[in-house]
């Protein structure tokens, strides 16, 4: 088996996420993994004697003396990429594989070497390269394995037959295909008008490109023509791609033999680079018992664990097993008959047949109802399988009961990139694989999968992994803010908001209505019909028939998205855009209310989703519907807003919304004197801003004065340019420049924090929030600088919208406990970045507005206070405050 190195190592980097495989030392390990992890199916189902990685050493080569322009095409190697070929090649030879280079070649004339000579001696020779020049090697002993276009997970396999039914020629003749029509990747230009069927047509007929370019004068037409005059491309392009068969190497055949895996210096490799699943993978090849401790790094740790023998307990025994296990972890999962239910402990596990209401599990009910500590994978997923089937975790709508969720821990400790299922996290942080079935078999076999008592079994282990893992004021932040929430997203999505569903069929038919004018006017302003949602044929419209000036260039043409074309609307205005603007807008909003008229279920009420892990802010994400789209300053987003409205049983709704609570935090980490004072002031901070930038009293203040520093205020926060600020106000960028200039002369506490909010972040690879909530921020080291700009701009704002996040998570925990311990009958439905709403019980208002209030303005505490907004009306809109 002969591998080109280079060739699968960036079929694998453009596979495979960069931000998703990288070390805690920000070393990117993407190319190195799916090359790994290929390269162990290879020797597991092809099983080869022998075998060698061949790399290229640089790009000059042979080739590029004789035409400096080859390859010249090819872009500067990613940044993320350099670093990973030698971390790739020292596993490798812990692998105990051989890697060959050699100067002025490239790799795949090592390749064609190598597997010249190896079937001269008998072997059957497989190839694995995604560079198709090494289709030239392939014939009766020698098979090439060419990776598709989606990495390097699936491999084509190409015999002389496959050759031949791909590309209708010998293998021996596709290079003299590739010269006629020539290699783009290679920068190597072709004849021109010569495809790849004139090109087989050619070969077919005479035989060889020689044949071809001796009876040239036969071709005629403007093809013909084009050969004539460009043969010298041919006969060029045909000795580059021909690769080299007898380059010298210092290696014989016998030096290729697969040698033993030296599975402590894997480790060693493996340790740096963090791969423990793939350490478990190679050992298991390897036929070596693989040592892991928690770190996955440690030579002479233990063995994993082997899963403890399973009981099945029954009434007084598994009553006395529940009491005395110290925060076990529980999984659920429907079984053929009722609930499968696994409980486990790091060394016991316990696995019922559960039917709820029968006496034999009455204990385990009345503990899964209680606040009895317990450990899930995605709690709020097995509350609502408990809930499903008449049980309750901790009771549905109260606060307890949960004592850890693997799901928020893992996003804890890797918000960007979290793990989204227990078998990802245990082979993450455990190493281990959990049991899964084929899924390409329909029917798979029992011992395929694993049970609820094994998977209680690696949640317990996992979750205990990952707090060990929690650094700095990581595990405060699950302990006080995200366990105690999960509870109660469970009881919001339960409650759901009531909905007016003849409104909202009333809006849709308008907004349809509306739609279909836009589009008729459209059409009118052009004269034809096209589809308005098809880049392509607007591209046409804009560009080849109205003559338009080319907005930003695309893979596909030029981009027709809304910022673009409201830019090109103002410089070429057209009754055109005109209309496909209008349309755009209205068509959105049609969708949204539509999407929400699918949503309400049977009880006449929407219940969303509220993703905890949503976002790697701490923000909270809504789906399935979202319902943070609904456009909240626009008259269009008011009208749906009326459609959320208050059961019958219910006396109106209340809405509390934090004041300017971005701004506050603001004011709160910079210490700014100025802004401390016009909070706690009580003044209109944007008035009170503009009157000290523009040096005028703040009832002189004017509402585009105010506009303008509102815009700044928010803008600084996300890292807005003087460019931005000029594109975003209609003002020049001299003007936005000096508005900066003038905003930070007079609070210069904003300016200061700013700076040192990305110099420590650069330091630390990650920022903090006042609670504690990191978020890690790697590409602050990138030498790509689109990346590490990115980084900068992302890293302003995160401690103030963490912070945020921090806050109305700690109100909310808080108000439900409160709302529970008073007895109240009225209850929290919604929260929407930062609002809750809440359905109002007769009489409660004032009962409820206090509690509301305090723990709202007591959730922090700041330099300034926290003011709390609050309203109420029979739906969404009239609530609004």
């Amino acid at each position: 088996m002969l591998i080109d190195g280079h060739s699968l190592a960036f079929r694998a980097f453009y596979a495979l996420p960069v931000d998703s495989f990288q070390t805690h030392s920000g070393q990117h390990t993407n190319a190195i993994h799916g090359f790994i992890a290929m390269l162990i199916n290879l020797l597991g189902n092809e099983k080869p004697d022998a075998i060698a990685v061949a790399f290229d050493i640089s790009r000059h080569s042979f080739r590029t003396e004789e035409y400096p322009e080859y390859k010249g095409t090819r872009g500067e190697t990613p940044p993320e990429f350099k670093g990973q070929v030698p971390l790739l090649q020292e596993a490798l030879h812990a692998m105990g594989i051989r890697t060959l280079e050699k100067e002025n070649y490239e790799a795949d004339d090592i390749l064609a070497t190598l597997a010249t000579r190896g079937a001269e001696s008998g072997y059957r020779v497989l190839v694995v390269s995604g560079d198709r020049d090494t289709i030239q090697l392939v014939d009766d002993r020698i098979t090439l394995l060419y990776p598709s276009k989606q990495g390097v997970s699936e491999l084509t396999r190409y015999d002389a037959e496959r050759v031949m039914e791909r590309y209708g020629v010998r293998p021996e003749q596709y290079p003299e295909i590739a010269a006629l029509v020539g290699e783009t990747s290679d920068n190597l230009p072709g004849i021109p008008r010569v495809g790849e069927k004139t090109a087989v047509k050619w070969i077919n007929q005479f035989g060889s490109l020689e044949e071809i370019l001796r009876r040239q004068d036969e071709i005629g037409g403007k093809v013909g023509e084009s050969l004539r005059e460009n043969a010298h491309h041919a006969i060029r392009n045909r000795r580059l791609n021909r690769l080299v068969r007898d380059v010298e190497l210092a290696v014989s055949l016998d030096e290729l033999d697969r040698g033993e895996v030296d599975m402590a210096a894997v480790q060693r490799v493996f340790s740096k680079l963090e791969f423990r699943t793939l350490l478990q993978r190679v050992g298991k090849l390897a036929g070596a018992d693989v040592p892991t401790g928690s770190d996955g790094d440690a030579p002479g740790a233990a063995l994993a664990p082997a899963l403890p023998e399973t009981r099945r307990l029954l009434d007084e025994e598994l009553g006395d097993w529940l009491a005395k296990a110290d925060a076990p972890a529980v999984h659920l999962a429907q079984g053929y008959d009722g609930l499968e239910v696994g409980i486990a402990t790091p060394d016991s596990t316990v696995l019922l047949d559960w039917k709820p209401g029968g006496r034999d599990y009455a204990p385990f009910e009345e503990w899964l109802a209680s606040d009895a500590p317990k450990v899930f994978f995605d709690a709020k997923a097995q509350t609502r399988l408990a809930a499903e089937a008449g049980a309750s975790v901790g009771g549905i709508d109260t606060v307890g009961g949960i004592a850890g969720d693997g799901l928020i821990a893992a996003w804890l400790i890797r918000p960007s990139t979290p793990e989204k299922t227990l078998a990802q996290a245990v082979q993450r942080f455990l190493g281990e694989e959990v049991p899964e079935p084929d899924p390409n078999q329909l029917l798979p076999e029992e011992d395929d999968r694993a049970g609820a008592d094994a998977l209680a079994w690696y949640i317990v282990r996992v979750h205990a992994e990952m707090l060990a893992r929690f650094e700095g004021g990581t595990a405060g932040i699950y302990r006080d803010i995200e366990v105690p929430l999960v509870p109660v997203l469970t009881a919001l999505e339960n409650r759901g908001v009531q909905i007016d569903v003849p409104l909202l069929r009333a809006h849709e038919a308008e907004l349809r209505d509306r739609v279909r004018e836009h589009e008729r006017a459209a059409f009118d302003a052009i004269g034809r019909e096209v589809n308005l949602s098809s880049p392509k044929q607007l591209q046409e419209v804009l560009f080849d028939e109205l003559d338009m000036p080319k907005t930003r260039k695309t893979q596909r043409g030029y981009t027709t998205d809304a910022a673009a074309l409201a830019e090109l609307q103002e410089k070429q205005p057209h009754p055109f855009l005109d209309a496909l603007l209008a349309h755009r807008d209205v068509n959105k909003l049609r969708q949204i209310v539509e999407t929400l008229i699918k949503s309400v279920r049977d009880d006449g009420r929407i219940h969303t989703t509220l993703l905890q892990n949503g976002a790697s802010t701490g923000r909270l994400a809504s789906a399935d519907p979202n319902l943070q789209n609904i456009p909240v300053r626009s008259e269009e987003g008011r009208r749906i807003r009326e459609a959320f409205i208050h059961a019958p049983e219910y006396e109106t709704l209340m809405t509390a919304d934090y004041s300017q609570i971005e701004m506050r935090i603001m004011a709160h980490l910079s210490g700014d004197a100025g802004l401390i004072e016009a909070f706690i002031e009580g003044e209109d901070l944007h008035r009170f801003v503009g009157a000290r930038i523009f040096g005028v009293p703040p009832e002189e203040v004017t509402s585009e004065m105010r506009a303008k520093v509102k815009a700044m205020s928010y803008g600084l926060a996300y890292g807005l340019s003087a460019f931005g600020l000029s594109k975003q106000l209609g003002i020049s960028r001299g003007e936005a420049e000096q508005l900066m200039n003038d905003y930070f002369a007079r609070f210069g506490g904003v300016r200061d924090y700013l700076r040192s909010v990305v110099e420590q972040a650069k330091r630390d690879t990650y920022t903090e929030t006042i609670f504690g909530r990191r978020r890690p921020f790697p590409d602050l080291a990138s030498p790509n600088r689109a990346l590490r700009a990115n980084a900068e701009r992302a890293a302003l704002n995160a401690p103030i919208q963490g912070t945020a996040a921090d806050i109305i998570k700690i109100a909310m925990a808080r108000i439900e406990r409160r709302i529970q311990d008073a007895g109240l009958g009225s209850r929290m439905l919604l929260q929407i970045h930062d609002e809750l709403m809440f359905e109002v019980v007769s009489g409660e208002w004032e009962p409820l507005e206090g509690i509301v209030r305090e723990e709202m303005g007591s959730a922090a505490e700041l330099s300034v206070p926290l003011e709390v907004q609050l309203g109420s009306g029979p739906n969404w809109n009239s609530a609004a405050h």
